[in-house]
């Protein structure tokens, strides 16, 4: 039906939704009308004897409390007295002539009610206290991983469910004005009632546990995977609670959802979410005033710091105001801590239920205040995790802290990854080598034996970078539009009308229904309106630009990358859903980077084979040589990064230049498709040039006193002359005996950007040296497989230059501010004291930093402009 939809329109459909406002009745819904005595109007009295009685165990020689009741107001005391008489009636308390004693008090329920409660404070401060374990509330969602049908029970006033030990009940008496009363039946606001009523629940359903339905308490959850499922499960449930007369409360119940809040959390199909009314909560928090409100906040805050990154960190200030003796002063700093935790738990992720077997991920992270961690799998956060150091962690080293880190969340998460694969990455490098290291101090050790114990391997990733899944591919489901949610009430007049809206199949509450593009949607119209991707459209539609293609859902892209448009809004949407969006959780630069290359090109071509582009430099005023040389010719693969050292004369000719790049370079790789060099007067002859349209080769300059346009060849001379000058110190002699050596060594180097040494990059495999004779070996290997092995190294290769190529870029932009001139700006020139340009007047460090102002005449590229300079200062470029 939802296929013959426009994507115009929204599919609203009615549901059934079990909550307080409706009518529905037990004989309404499938399974339980089965059952009406589960769900009775009001407990039918005393319960039977069960295998679990609640007990009151005093600490030795203690006798007995009695406190004088509390003074009450005349509706208070009416109350009293009807509620009284309700106890009395039903059986769960008597008279009693106890010498314990508790005064009571009344507590207002939210529907305005009075609710009886005991002050039990004095008794619990003598109880010993009853250990029996309350499950972990992530360990119960972990069960429901893979469930698409839920239903949650209630069950009716469940303390008063289970009878009191006959010789404890005189300790639950309880001092009124209108008598002295005991509790045959468990009273709330004893300090064991919990983990006792918990030990009931466990025996109680024992055999189903964990298969298809979980308990906290008095609140019971049946899962399944199917709607056929889930009627047998029901029915199972359903009928134990009669044959052990536990009784629910069929308005607090709810059936045959697909999507249910338990526990403070929303829960649907391996998603899990912070409640709605817990989010209601942090909003309408008000500032703490003292430390016990600080510790109510934190708990609250606490309880969902599975979904918060970076918690403890965010946390710091508030924690400090909750250490003994500390003197409760409200800073700047604890503002912004309680903004901005009550900010990222309204703005909480969606987190996955993880599923076995299909291994996991961890990024962990530490710096000098606290450790922190996130655990994903399948590119979905599953759980975040953070501590504060302890004092005597605040003096470990950097590497210490980055293994404990990493430990840490092997600890924490142990209950999913002991038994699983798991990929763990640090921003670290040396912990990459922790299992090899020789030289190991005792804690590093003992950790290190811990982490033996999983099957884990420790990657580096720099920028701790948490690569996830791509956002916008995620958010887009076919012609289904974005639904903005913002108004809780609205959703609330939704579940009272019985009204569920559904986009697409996938169902979900709304706030508003403001209906909008997906962002996909809107970068295919921004498209439209872009005429160079207009243009390329044509051209594919045309059979040309092969590179580029029309996807099935009309936009266009690179490969299977997106082609965003000249935009300025639509860049600024993509980069706020890559870093605001629940999905990608506030990631840094590197993860951006990641999470985007599928929809931005790299500004700088990477090259599609060896010696295809290349770059060129000299390296000048060197000491002349015997054969007069007196400066070195630098040739650079920008793929493999190879080089070639080539000693000439300043003094060369051009013809003469000319001969040794053919037999240097052409003879040995054939002629380059492009080169970039600096603005030489030898690379920018007419001779040189002519040359080079000869060989069908593309000259590239670089932009006049910008030499980082070259960087390639810049770098290299660095390189080139730091081993020089090595070589000459150590080994005596002239340059020039040592330039072969040089150039060996330096082609047999490791190269960052490629992970690589050029040598092994050029022709597949390591060079053979005595340094690593015995890796690489007498080798035998066949032509198709070299040419297998090459043409992997090459992809690969090309994958590492374009994260260097995004990582060098972020570090010059960290330096850089775009400016944007336009024709007929008036502008002064930076002049660098360079190249022996002495075209002003002064030279060296007495020349003016900045000449003009000159007016601007023609944009001749993104960043180069033509401007009106006098004869006198005009040079070629």
């Amino acid at each position: 039906m939802s296929s013959h939809i426009p994507k115009s329109l929204v599919w609203v459909r009615v549901v059934t939704v079990v909550s307080e406002e409706t009518t529905l009745k037990t004989e309404d819904i499938s399974v339980v009308k089965e059952f009406p005595d589960v769900f009775s109007e009001d407990l039918p009295g005393l319960p039977p004897e069960r295998e679990v009685e609640f007990t009151i165990d005093l600490v030795p020689r203690m006798g007995p409390i009695s406190k004088a009741p509390y003074r009450m107001a005349p509706t208070e005391l009416k109350e009293l007295k009807e509620q009284l008489q309700d106890l009395l009636d039903k059986g769960f308390i008597r008279p009693s002539a106890s010498p314990w004693g508790a005064p009571v008090l009344f507590v207002k329920k939210k529907d305005g009610s009075m609710r009886l409660c005991i002050d039990y404070r004095e008794l619990n401060k003598v109880t010993i206290r009853n250990k029996y374990p309350l499950p972990r509330i992530d360990d119960l969602f972990d069960q429901l991983r893979g469930s698409e049908v839920f239903s949650k029970i209630d069950l009716r006033s469940g303390y008063h469910q289970l009878r009191v030990k006959e010789e404890d009940i005189p300790k639950t008496a309880f001092r009124t004005r209108y008598g002295h009363y005991e509790f045959l039946v468990m009273p709330f606001g004893l300090t064991n009632a919990p983990t006792v009523f918990m030990d009931l629940m466990n025996r109680v359903f024992h055999e189903y546990l964990d298969s298809f339905v979980i308990v906290f308490i008095d609140d019971i959850l049946v899962y399944s995977k199917s709607q056929e499922e889930h009627e047998e499960h029901l029915r199972i449930m359903l009928q134990i609670l009669r044959d052990r007369r536990l009784f629910a409360k069929f308005k607090k119940c709810e059936f045959w959802m697909d999507r249910v809040v338990f526990l403070g959390h929303v829960i649907s199909r391996d998603r899990i979410t912070v409640g709605p009314s817990k989010i209601e909560a942090m909003v309408n928090w008000a500032r703490p005033t003292n430390a016990s409100e600080v510790r109510s906040f934190l708990g609250l805050a606490g309880y969902y710091r599975r979904f918060v990154e970076g918690f403890s960190r965010i946390a710091t200030p508030l924690t400090r105001l909750t250490r003994k003796n500390a003197k409760f002063e409200w800073t700047n700093e604890c503002e912004r801590s309680f903004q901005e935790l009550k900010q990222r738990l309204v703005s909480a992720p969606v987190l996955t239920i993880p599923s076995s077997s299909s291994g996991f991920v961890i990024y962990s992270d530490a710096s000098h205040k606290g450790l922190g961690c996130v655990l994903m799998q399948h590119g979905k956060v599953v759980a975040y995790a953070s501590r504060q150091l302890k004092s005597y962690e605040q003096n470990y080293p950097t590497h210490d802290l980055e293994l404990a880190a990493v430990v840490f969340a092997l600890k924490i998460w142990r209950h999913y990854l002991y038994g699983e694969r798991c990929e763990i990455y640090t921003d670290h490098k040396s912990l990459k080598y922790i299992s090899t290291q020789k030289e190991l101090n005792m804690r590093q050790r003992r950790w290190l034996e811990l982490i033996k114990d999983y099957d884990c391997s420790i990657n580096y990733h720099p920028g701790k970078a948490n690569v996830v899944a791509d956002a916008l591919s995620r958010k887009s489901y076919g012609f289904s539009a974005a639904l903005l949610t913002t108004q809780k009430h609205i959703i609330n007049d939704l579940e009272r009308l019985g009204v569920e809206v559904v986009i697409g199949g996938s169902q979900s509450y709304l706030a508003s229904l403001s209906v909008q593009p997906t962002l996909i949607e809107k970068i295919k119209i921004s498209q439209g309106c872009d005429p160079q991707l207009m243009k390329i459209m044509e051209e594919v539609r045309g059979g040309n630009r092969l590179e580029f293609n029309i996807s099935n859902d009309g936009a266009l892209r690179f490969g299977n990358r997106l082609c965003v448009p000249k935009d300025s809004t639509i860049k600024r949407e993509i980069l706020e859903e890559a870093h605001h969006s629940p999905y990608t959780v506030h990631p840094g630069s590197t993860k951006m980077y990641r999470d985007l290359r599928e929809v931005c090109c790299n500004h700088c071509p990477i090259p599609e084979w060896k010696w295809e582009n290349i770059s060129m430099d000299f390296v000048c005023g060197l000491p002349r040589t015997s054969k007069n040389h007196d400066a070195i010719w630098v040739v650079v693969d920008r793929l493999t990064k190879s080089a070639h050292f080539i000693p000439i004369r300043m003094n060369y000719s051009l013809d003469k230049l000319a001969e040794l790049y053919v037999k240097e370079i052409v003879r040995l790789h054939g002629v380059p498709v492009s080169i970039v060099s600096d603005r030489d007067p030898r690379f920018t002859s007419r001779f040189w040039g002519s040359l080079q349209k000869a060989l069908g080769t593309k000259l590239n300059f670089s932009t006049a006193f910008h030499p980082q346009t070259d960087g390639q060849s810049e770098r290299t001379i660095q390189i080139l002359e730091d081993m020089l000058r090595a070589c000459v110190l150590d080994f005596k002699g002239s340059w020039i005996d040592h330039l072969t050596l040089v150039e060996f060594a330096y082609n047999n180097s490791y190269q960052a950007s490629i992970e690589m040494a050029p040598y092994e990059a050029l022709y597949g495999r390591r060079c053979r040296s005595p340094i690593c004779w015995d890796e690489v070996g007498e080798r035998k290997i066949l032509g198709p497989e070299i040419v297998l092995k090459t043409c992997e190294k090459i992809e690969l290769i090309r994958e590492r230059l374009r994260v260097a190529q995004s990582r060098q870029k972020s570090y010059a932009d960290t330096r850089r501010r775009d400016l944007e001139f336009e024709i007929g700006d008036m502008v002064f020139i930076r002049v660098a004291p360079m190249k022996g340009v002495m075209r002003f007047g002064k030279k060296g460090k007495l020349s003016p930093r900045y000449v003009g102002p000159f007016e601007i005449l023609e944009r001749v590229g993104p960043v180069a402009y033509k401007l009106a300079l006098p004869p006198a200062v005009v040079w070629d470029t």
